[in-house]
Order: structure tokens, then C-alpha cells, then sequence
């Protein structure tokens, strides 16, 4: 545990000397709580696809998502946020696919002009989408995979954050955050620990974690390092005793790192992230539950765009974007290795005929198909055209 409490430990002492924060588009969607002269604030995002899978010469058409943002503002000192979700347009009891869910749903308590603590079911600061993934905001219909198999955004659990910015150093911000533990009896092999996210309901307190982030503007460029730190046994001691699994507020720990870097010119844009999961009890869990957890998973993408169109009023802006994922980057002695490495390419483009509405076509290769080895991502084991549209306001 020492090794990752250290850099916890220097994002929390830096927390108590710098001031301020960049309020990112996600924080009310567009419309600003603090600009608004309106107390309530209803906006919203969504996206539609259409997918060809050029393999199996099957075709699907669907809702991905539907959002409802409300927002008030009591005061200058304190405002409600909060982001319904529909997926996947409709929900059935105990039907497969398709979810109703809240997003988010915080209190937002302004310490003064640049500092805030956010206290609810937040979003914590780890990666590029998990905190901003408007439809209008990245390339392609999918968001990316490493966000959603390693980083498993959207990201949301319960606790509280404290948000501020360096007046010493310009650009500088950070964030540190407080919440629920995950539940690694919900592990699941080629999910990595997404499965193990509570996301706000009856989530179990017993195991909590640590999050933080380095965040720094310079120009067009952007660059961010991320950490988290928690425990996932969440059950009773004699629970724990029972399935040799260590309980304590960090007890059966997990650990995340990322670190990612965007350049966001007008016309040329890059962006890359790389991240990685330690799970070191993974032959334990394994032992307890028989979910084949690994030990470790690594995962990094390069992207690179540019604007043949770039005005005030539309946008078009073509990209390719290549993903490597491992899911099995370590294995324990009681878990099975079935995974082979992943490896994906897309490209297509993005245009904005006007803020706020993007129409969007890629094509996915996936370099490694023709390989035996079962991929972790079955839901995409293919080639395929995919062309949406999406919408924020």
C-alpha cells in the first residue's frame, strides 16, 4: 500500500496551497450554472448509431444514450447538478441491455472564486472521457475503449471531492476525492473492474478509496496525471476470514494510474493516454469468487485529427485513432489466461454543422481478428461501419 499512498499523499499536500479550478464543459453541459441568470438550468446530450458489421454482414440500429441535465442554483455559494440517463431508449424488468441510471446527482459548495467541494454521486477525475464524454466532444461513435475496459467510464461513485487551482504555477489544477470502495465479487473476466462499480446504489461503505489528479493548461496543450487507490472486499470480517480475503477500509486493494496528453489546435489535434490496473489480491479473489480476475491490465491509444473545415459556426475535422488493450497483462496462479492482446484502428470524421449537433462515421479494424484467442471485447469482435449523430445544449 505504501507505494501508491505516496502519491496520494503529495496530491493531498499540494491541495492545501493552491486556489483555483477550470470549470471543464461537463460540469453543467454547456449552459453554466454560474453565468445562467436563471435559477434552474434543464439541458441535456444524446447520441444515435447505426452499426454494419462487416464480418458477420449483420446490421444494428439504436439509441445509445438519452440524457436529461437539471441544475439549480440556491446561491453564488451552492448549486444542485444532476444527469439522468436512458440507454439503450428503453427499459424491460430484468430484460438484457438498456439501463436507467442517474449520472450524476451532487451538491456544488463554491469555497470562494476558484476552489469547490462537490458532495454526492460524483465523477472523479481519471482519464479524458470519463469526466467529459458529451457526444460533440470526441471522435467516433464508440467512446474509447481503453476509457470503458480499463478506465471503466462513466465512472460514478459516491463520496466527495475537493476541486482547486495553483495561483503559483498558471494552468496548474488539481482534484482529490473521497468515495466508495468497489466490489471485486463483481469482477468478470474481460470486464477487468467495471462490473465491480457500485455507481450510487446501496454501495457498500465498509471499503472506500482515494482519488487525485494533476491537471495543467499550457496553450493548446493539455496533459493530466490521475491516480486511484481503494479497497474492494467490502463485506464483514468473518466474511472476509472465511474467503481469505483481506476486509479493512483498503483491504483487497486496487490501483489505477493514468496519464494522458492533448493538443487541441484549431486545425491539428493529438491526444494519447496510457493506464494501468494493479489488482495484487487477484489470486484470492479468484479463489473466493472464480472470476478470473487479473493481477494486471494495461491500456493506451493515440489519436490524431484535423479540421479541413474549422469556423465559428461548423466544424469537420478528420481523425484516426489506434488502441491496445490487455486485459491479461499479469494472471495469478488460480486464474485462466483466454484473452490474447488487443489491438484496434479507427478512422473517420466528426462534422459539427453547428454547435452542438455532430454527425459522426468510422470504420473499426480490428488488427489481431484473425487470431483463435477469445477477444475481451465481444460486443465490437469485428469490422465495422458505424455512422451516428449526437447532440448537446
Amino acid at each position: 500500500m505504501r507505494k501508491h499512498f505516496i502519491p496520494l499523499l503529495f496530491i493531498c499536500c499540494l491541495s492545501f496551497n493552491y486556489t483555483a479550478q477550470v470549470i471543464t464543459r461537463e460540469d453543467s453541459l454547456n449552459s453554466g450554472l454560474i453565468a445562467s441568470k436563471s435559477a434552474t438550468v434543464i439541458s441535456g446530450y444524446g447520441s444515435f448509431k447505426y452499426a454494419n458489421n462487416l464480418k458477420d454482414k449483420s446490421a444494428s440500429i439504436n439509441v445509445d444514450r438519452v440524457i436529461l441535465f437539471i441544475g439549480h442554483k440556491f446561491n453564488n455559494k451552492i448549486s444542485f447538478f444532476s444527469e439522468l440517463e436512458i440507454e439503450d431508449a428503453k427499459i424491460e424488468g430484468g430484460a438484457v441491455g438498456g439501463e436507467l441510471a442517474l449520472e450524476q446527482a451532487f451538491i456544488k459548495f463554491n469555497l470562494n472564486r476558484n476552489n469547490y467541494i462537490s458532495a454526492g454521486l460524483i465523477i472523479p477525475r481519471i482519464g479524458i472521457i470519463n469526466e467529459n464524454h458529451l457526444p460533440t466532444t470526441f471522435n467516433g461513435n464508440e467512446r474509447t475503449m481503453v476509457e470503458k475496459y480499463i478506465i471503466p467510464s462513466t465512472w460514478r461513485e459516491l463520496g466527495l471531492s475537493l476541486y482547486g487551482y495553483s495561483n503559483k504555477i498558471a494552468g496548474l489544477n488539481y482534484s482529490l476525492a473521497l468515495v466508495n470502495g468497489l466490489s471485486s465479487a463483481n469482477f468478470e473476466a474481460g470486464n477487468g473492474i467495471r462490473g465491480g462499480r457500485y455507481e450510487g446504489s446501496n454501495a457498500n461503505a465498509s471499503s472506500l478509496a482515494l482519488t487525485g489528479s494533476l491537471l495543467y493548461y499550457k496553450g493548446n496543450l493539455r496533459s493530466q496525471i490521475s491516480s486511484y487507490f481503494g479497497g474492494s472486499a467490502g463485506i464483514s470480517k468473518a466474511v472476509a476470514d472465511s474467503l481469505m480475503l483481506n476486509n479493512g477500509v483498503f483491504g483487497t486493494a486496487v490501483s489505477l494510474s493514468e496519464f494522458n496528453i492533448q493538443y487541441l489546435g484549431n486545425r491539428f489535434q493529438a491526444k494519447t493516454l496510457v493506464t494501468f490496473v494493479q489488482i495484487p489480491s487477484a489470486e484470492k479473489i479468484n479463489a473466493a469468487y472464480n472470476n478470473n480476475t487479473p493481477e494486471k491490465m494495461l491500456g493506451s491509444y493515440l489519436e490524431l485529427a484535423y479540421n479541413l473545415v474549422k469556423t465559428e459556426a461548423r466544424t469537420f475535422r478528420v481523425f484516426s485513432r489506434y488502441e491496445f488493450l490487455d486485459m491479461n497483462f499479469t494472471m495469478g496462479r488460480k486464474s485462466i489466461s483466454s484473452m490474447i492482446k488487443q489491438h484496434y484502428l479507427i478512422s473517420g470524421f466528426s462534422y459539427l454543422p453547428v454547435n452542438g449537433v455532430i454527425i459522426k462515421l468510422d470504420y473499426t479494424y480490428h488488427l489481431n481478428q484473425n487470431q483463435s484467442s477469445v477477444s475481451p471485447i465481444q460486443s465490437i469482435n469485428g469490422h465495422f461501419i458505424k455512422l451516428g449523430l449526437g447532440y448537446s445544449f
